[in-house]
């Protein structure tokens, strides 16, 4: 190899061969604060992106304006050939792209196979007038049930099936919104910090689950502080600092990134992002 080859790293912004969401100039502004400014991202289909970097990277702000939850000043974005700028976050999970949150919303006085069913998308029932008759949306609720206890048994809900979901652990919480996420069949799936108050008992299991998801041809775009983590399971990572993408490629490629390490590590420059 020489030293040409061995010395290159992925640029920002860089083109993937078969990319299911791209990002063009997207930014947002909150008063004179510039929270995120994105040139160009692309995201590898049927992969599992980390994205990283320092608290206030804008990375969660970021997800939102991906996720209808907020509005860019300007930019596009791209999902499946299909342009989601200004589209409400529900529409957007129709599109099969959907998002959990870095604190849970689990609706806590309704019972966990409730919440999974408030999932599923094209309900019969919720039509106002559909729903006064029983027989049009019966067997749709059957299917749904069925989908929702199937997810519920391999996320290992199912003994809490009746149980409120308030009464849930952190963790708990964690895989409900994983699975009540896949009620809609998405094809992307964006996790905000899914380690995020777990204890170190279910850590492996949430692991375990995120790798199904791509082994079923999902796409994962998940935001992580824990690095263990993001080197166990992640294709290839993004880098953000001040609302600005700086680095991408493989956890080989981020570790040795002396931007990355700049922006990440601060003065800690004794730290490894890519070793154990």
């Amino acid at each position: 190899m020489s030293a040409n080859t061995a010395s290159y790293q992925p640029v920002p912004g860089s083109k993937k061969d078969d990319a299911i969401l791209v990002v063009d100039g997207v930014r947002r502004a909150f008063g004179g604060l510039v929270a995120v400014n994105v040139d160009h991202v692309e995201v590898p289909r049927n992969k599992i992106t980390a994205l990283i970097g320092p608290n206030g990277a804008g990375k969660t702000t970021f997800f939102n304006l991906l996720t209808g939850f907020d509005s860019p000043d300007h930019g596009t974005s791209v999902f499946n050939s299909q342009r989601l700028d200004g589209m409400a976050a529900h529409k957007v999970a129709r599109l099969g792209m959907v998002r959990t949150f870095q604190l849970t919303k689990a609706l806590s006085r309704m019972s966990v196979i409730e919440n999974m069913r408030l999932g599923a998308a094209h309900q019969k029932g919720e039509n106002i007038f559909r729903g006064l008759f029983s027989p049009l949306w019966r067997a749709q609720e059957a299917e749904i049930t069925a989908r929702a206890e199937e997810l519920l048994t391999r996320f290992n809900l199912a003994h809490m099936r009746d149980e409120l979901a308030g009464g849930l652990s952190g963790g708990q919480r964690k895989l409900l919104e994983m699975a009540r996420a896949l009620m809609v069949e998405p094809e992307m799936v964006m996790l905000d910090e899914p380690m995020a108050g777990v204890n170190p008992a279910l850590k492996q299991s949430l692991l375990e689950h995120i790798k199904g998801l791509r082994n079923e041809g999902r796409t994962v775009l998940f935001v992580e502080h824990d690095m263990d983590m993001v080197r166990e399971i992640s294709d290839w990572i993004i880098v953000m600092a001040e609302g600005v993408v700086i680095a991408e490629g493989t956890s080989d490629d981020i570790g040795s990134n002396q931007a990355v390490i700049d922006a990440y590590l601060g003065a800690h420059h004794d730290s490894d992002l890519g070793g154990s």
